[in-house]
């Protein structure tokens, strides 16, 4: 095998966020650039000589040609093996299924999770580590400090592989194994979830449900365990077939960008249950008859119907959740006598939960959800969920959810996304409130009386790690709470969220809509914040 060194100059813009790097297509295609980065991730890390590397991602245009550079790199760097979804494809929570089940040294994914596809959209690449979740912040600082010092990269000079037929390859001294990215996932989920009452249901005759894979990653898993192990309808999955620019729609899966599905859940013909997945098949949403299940709701009816599952039947040992998410899981585990955490918004920090055995399950208000069965948030994972918490209880999605609220109260909440602003703007907004924080204590607004006022820090209840300016919280002594703060999975601009939530006592009115419930607070986050002014918008471009 002859390695080739290959001279280079850094990039000063890779430094990676809670999701890995993300970046324009052309920005990965420039000379050197995908390379720095991938020598980078290799140059940080110690011991895997001999090793496995997991590798996949999820389908989006240049995964190909970006696959063959990696298995080229970790080739010339000294990994023994790696372990390759046939045809690129693996999904995000796959990939960890296969890191943890395999004993991988650790794996990288190649994805941009929920954003758009295509030559002229976003391109990502993350460094999972052996426990098959995100690299901790030592790893990714370690990367990004290698990155703006780096010279020179190693490879391989040879031809690139076939990787759409399962089987072994060698790439000079180095094993490429091409597995089915299904398979092991698969078994995965029998293994956690009743499927007999699962297809019970799916063939009484008077159920039917919906998936829709955005023509992302989780297309061909879907099909395989509900049309083909569960035996649901042929066509249950709609938008199944992975495409690069996934067919030129944005890959997340909410009201706006589902619209397809949500049409199919409303009317006389519609279905009991409809569920989408984003890109990398790491978020869900969940939707019954006319209604939608906000993904903080969903978390908690999870955390209180846990037992239902046979992989859960013991109970929980916690749960945990990021701190933008609403309080109403904390209510089912104090309910439970459990532990509940609350973390900033980042997968790695659920990641030391688990490991230490401290929860069970955890979840994100941007429709993430996740338990100790792999180390990554996981969007058919959370339906499959569904499925059998509706096979067991009998009841439509409206009703779980009434009961729900009858049983453990209410939070109304919602998420308003300002996204691609001006940074220095979104940026001018954050500063303002951080120095305004003392300042709004204590003062009365359209009825509602702060209680407190920071921006959220937090201390790792595993290995003490301090993470602060994660977000401005503003308490209200009603309960209720606005939250902002600026999202780092776009490549355009800034993403601005504001979180506003208010429990509520009484629960008359079930089905009026949170934006009703909740308009004075929606008012008031704009004005608290002055959002026309610093963002030059008057109104979200995405309601949640």
């Amino acid at each position: 095998m002859k390695i080739k060194t290959v001279s280079t100059t850094p990039f000063d813009d890779q430094r990676p966020g809670t999701s890995g790097l993300r970046k324009k297509v052309k920005v990965f295609q420039q000379p050197h650039y995908l390379e720095n980065f991938v020598q980078s991730i290799f140059s940080a890390l110690e011991g895997f000589q001999g090793k496995t590397l997991v590798v996949g991602g999820d389908g989006r245009y240049y995964n190909r040609e970006a696959l063959q550079i990696i298995l080229k790199m970790a080739a010339a760097n000294g990994f023994g093996k790696v372990m390759v979804g046939c045809d690129a494809l693996l999904s995000t929570p796959a990939a960890s299924c296969v890191i943890r089940k395999y004993d991988a040294f650790g794996g990288i994914i190649l994805s941009a999770s929920h954003n758009p596809g295509g030559p002229d959209a976003d391109f990502g690449i993350k460094y999972n580590a052996g426990n098959g979740g995100p690299a901790p912040e030592k790893i990714t600082e370690a990367i990004y400090n290698l990155s703006l010092e780096i010279n020179e990269y190693h490879t391989i000079e040879t031809a690139d592989i076939d990787i759409d037929n399962i089987g072994e390859q060698m790439l000079g001294d180095m094993c490429v194994e091409l597995i089915n990215p299904i398979t092991d996932y698969a078994d995965m989920m029998e293994s956690i979830f009743d499927f007999d009452a699962m297809r019970t249901l799916l063939s009484s005759g008077t159920f039917s449900m919906r998936f829709d894979a955005m023509n992302a990653v989780t297309g061909p898993y879907a099909e395989e365990i509900l049309e083909q192990q569960l035996g649901a309808a042929e066509g249950t999955v709609l938008r199944g077939d992975p495409l690069e620019d996934f067919g030129g729609a944005h890959p997340d899966p909410n009201l706006k960008h589902a619209r397809e599905l949500v049409a199919m859940m409303y009317g006389d013909n519609a279905a009991n249950f409809g569920a989408a997945s984003d890109g990398d098949g790491d978020r869900n949403m969940i939707l019954g008859y006319d209604f939608y299940v906000s993904p903080s709701d969903s978390l908690a009816i999870i955390a209180a119907n846990a037992t239902l599952v046979p992989g859960y039947a013991q109970g929980l040992a916690g749960i945990a959740r990021s701190m933008p998410t609403s309080q109403a899981v904390d209510r089912v585990a104090d309910k439970l006598g459990i532990d509940c955490y609350e973390t900033p918004t980042g997968w790695k920090f659920f990641g030391n939960l688990l490991d230490a055995g401290k929860i069970t399950l955890c979840g994100e208000e941007s429709f993430g959800t996740g338990s100790d069965h792999v180390r990554e948030k996981d969007g058919l994972w959370a339906v499959l969920f569904w499925l059998n918490i509706l096979a067991v209880r009998k009841q439509s999605v409206a009703d779980i959810v009434y009961d729900h609220w009858r049983t453990f109260g209410r939070d109304v909440y919602t998420r308003h996304d300002y996204e691609g602003v001006p940074a220095e703007g979104a940026n001018a907004l954050m500063e303002q409130l951080r120095a305004n924080t003392d300042e709004l204590k204590g003062q009365s607004l359209d009825g509602y009386t702060i209680e407190h006022c920071d921006d959220f820090s937090y201390t790792d209840a595993v290995d003490n790690s301090l993470s602060s300016k994660q977000g401005i919280r503003i308490l209200f002594t009603s309960g209720a709470r606005i939250i902002y703060r600026l999202s780092g999975t776009g490549t355009d601009g800034a993403t601005l969220r504001v979180y506003i939530e208010q429990p509520i006592d009484t629960l008359e009115n079930l089905d009026r809509e949170p934006q009703q419930l909740l308009a004075k607070l929606i008012r008031l986050s704009s004005t608290i914040a002055e959002i026309e002014k610093h963002t030059g918008r008057k109104a979200p471009d995405v309601i949640t």
